[in-house]
C-alpha cells in the first residue's frame, strides 16, 4: 500500500482541518474588519460613502478591468468560507462518530460553545445570501440598480424586518469571531497557560468592536440619524 505523501494526511487529520478553519477564519475575519471600516463611511455621508463604492469597483481597473479586484476578493472568500465550512463538518461529523451513544458527560462549556458555533455559522450564512441579493445584485432591494450605494443601504434598512434580521446576524458574527478567534489562535500555537485569559479578552473585545461597528448602521437609519 502507497504511503499517502504529507499534504494528504495533514489534509485529513484533525489537526489539519482545524489548522484550515483558522487560516479561512484569519482571512474572513480580516474582511470582515475592512468591510466594517467601509461601511462606517456612510456617517461621512452620501458622497463619501458613493466615492467609497465606486473606488473599490474601480480599483486594480488598468489591470483585472473594472470590478476586477472585487472578484477577486469574492472569490478568494467564497473558497475560505466553503473550505471553513468543510472543515468544520468533518470535524462535527468525525466528533459524532466517535462519541459513544451513551455518552452524556460533555461539559457545558463545550456543548454551549458548539451549539453557538454552529447555529451562529448557519445565520451568518443565510444573511450573507440575502445581503447579496440586496445590496450586491439588488434583487430584493426596495430601489432600482442604478440607485446610488448609499440610498440603497438606507432603503434596505428602512425596513425594520431587514435590520433586525442584520443585527441578528451581527451579533451571531460577534460570538462566532470571540470563540473562532481564540480557537484560531490556540490551532496555530498562539496560546499558552500564562497568557489565556488575556488571549480570551483580546477575541472578546475585538468580537464587541466588529458587532457594534456593524451593528450601529441599521440602529442609525432606524431612528433617523442618516438618512
Amino acid at each position: 500500500m502507497t504511503q499517502r505523501n504529507i499534504v494528504t494526511r495533514t489534509w485529513g487529520s484533525s489537526v489539519g482541518k482545524k489548522s484550515v478553519m483558522a487560516v479561512t477564519g484569519v482571512i474572513f475575519l480580516l474582511y470582515v474588519i475592512a468591510h466594517m471600516i467601509g461601511n462606517l463611511k456612510i456617517f461621512f455621508g452620501l458622497t463619501t460613502f458613493d466615492n467609497y463604492s465606486v473606488h473599490l469597483r474601480t480599483l486594480g481597473e488598468d489591470i483585472f478591468g473594472y470590478g476586477g479586484v472585487l472578484w477577486i476578493i469574492r472569490t478568494v472568500l467564497t473558497v475560505a468560507v466553503l473550505l471553513h465550512m468543510w472543515a468544520a463538518f468533518s470535524l462535527w461529523y468525525k466528533a459524532k462518530r466517535a462519541r459513544p451513544i451513551g455518552y452524556q458527560h460533555k461539559s457545558y462549556q463545550g456543548s454551549y460553545a458548539a451549539r453557538t458555533m454552529r447555529w451562529g455559522g448557519v445565520i451568518i450564512a443565510l444573511f450573507v445570501i440575502w445581503h447579496i441579493l440586496d445590496l450586491t445584485l439588488g434583487v430584493v432591494n426596495p430601489l432600482p440598480e442604478n440607485a446610488g450605494a448609499y440610498q440603497k443601504l438606507v432603503a434596505s434598512f428602512d425596513r425594520p424586518v431587514v435590520s433586525i434580521f442584520y443585527i441578528v446576524a451581527m451579533v451571531a458574527l460577534g460570538f462566532h469571531i470571540r470563540h473562532g478567534l481564540w480557537s484560531g489562535i490556540q490551532t496555530l500555537g498562539g496560546n499558552s497557560a500564562l497568557r489565556q485569559n488575556s488571549l480570551k479578552a483580546f477575541s472578546l473585545v475585538v468580537a464587541v468592536v466588529v458587532t457594534a461597528g456593524f451593528v450601529i448602521i441599521p440602529l442609525s437609519v432606524m431612528f433617523g440619524l442618516v438618512r
